[in-house]
């Protein structure tokens, strides 16, 4: 039907839930959920996603139309409170909320470490989402950055997907299958590129990256804690100058929210390359590959730059 055709059709182009005219069946809070739900639904239904791009899950404010939404689909997929706090609440007494896809089995957590956190004052003073920060100790949620827990989470929705699409068994099984086989090269070819990169000095400004990190022996020299709504002040920025200039030739790697000109102003004069990592994938296109063009793009441009040293 027309319908459905458009509606996959606007799905593809990666836009959120609140763009479509009808409400698909299934829905995810995040687009690498969204990405991995599209892998084993290949041939079987288009999911949605909840989060607009560029959109924080930390911080997200629900629209009325998200609330809709919610309420509408059949299945919803979130990772978990330490993520999407906004919607613990919210799914606590929802009967279409699976449980969280962080408590699905066989998936290998970390907790957070201590992060180069140079705006605390100004946080103490900001009422606005401070309470989701990341703090040391706490269980990183970024579950989706290791190629490991990505099929983990496959077989989990496979096997919960079977509930929705019963008469679908083999086709999600075969799905699955694929995306495994797939996972595992992919694993295979970032290994070979990212192994000789260990010990390359690099920084970030999200503690997003540990999984990645652990599955290819990579580790951030340090994480620069800020907050895209507050940039930091003259201060901070020569403590952090002081930082970079302390390791030598290092990668500075920021995230889509944080504008340029803020590794402008640290990286002036030193010897330092910048580069940009988006652990969402927020311009990824939704189709069964997604997922795997989201490892890679994090895995060619961290290497890309850090080849460079």
């Amino acid at each position: 039907m027309l319908w459905r055709f458009l509606l996959i059709l606007l799905c593809g182009m990666g836009l959120s839930l609140s763009a479509l005219a009808d409400t698909p069946r299934v829905l995810t809070t995040i687009k690498p959920l969204q990405l991995i739900a599209a892998a084993v639904l290949d041939g079987i239904d288009q999911p949605a996603v909840l989060l607009p791009t560029g959109a924080s899950p930390h911080s997200y404010a629900l629209r009325p139309s998200d609330r809709r939404a919610l309420q509408q689909a059949e299945r919803i997929y979130w990772v978990g409170p330490e993520l999407e706090l906004f919607l613990e609440r919210l799914l606590k007494d929802q009967p279409r909320a699976r449980a969280a896809i962080q408590q699905a089995p066989a998936l290998t957590l970390r907790t957070l470490g201590p992060a180069l956190n140079f705006q605390h004052a100004e946080r103490a003073h900001d009422h606005h989402g401070h309470d989701h920060d990341h703090h040391e100790g706490m269980v990183d949620a970024h579950i989706w950055l290791a190629p490991a827990n990505a099929q983990a989470i496959a077989r989990w929705m496979a096997a919960d997907l079977v509930r929705l699409y019963p008469g679908q068994q083999a086709r999600l099984q075969a799905n699955l299958a694929a995306f495994e086989q797939r996972l595992e090269v992919l694993d295979q070819d970032l290994a070979q590129r990212l192994t000789p990169l260990q010990g390359k000095p690099y920084f970030v400004f999200h503690d997003a990256y540990g999984y990645f990190e652990d599955a290819y022996g990579l580790r951030a020299e340090g994480v620069f804690s800020l907050s895209h709504e507050v940039q930091p002040g003259a201060r901070h920025v020569n403590l952090l100058r002081q930082r970079l200039s302390s390791v030598g030739p290092s990668c500075v790697f920021r995230e889509p929210q944080f504008p340029p000109r803020l590794i402008d102003s640290l990286s002036e004069g030193l010897n330092v390359f910048s580069g940009e990592l988006d652990p969402l994938g927020s311009e990824v296109a939704v189709t069964a590959q997604g997922y795997e063009v989201l490892l890679r793009e994090l895995g060619d441009n961290l290497a890309t730059c850090l080849e460079r040293l």
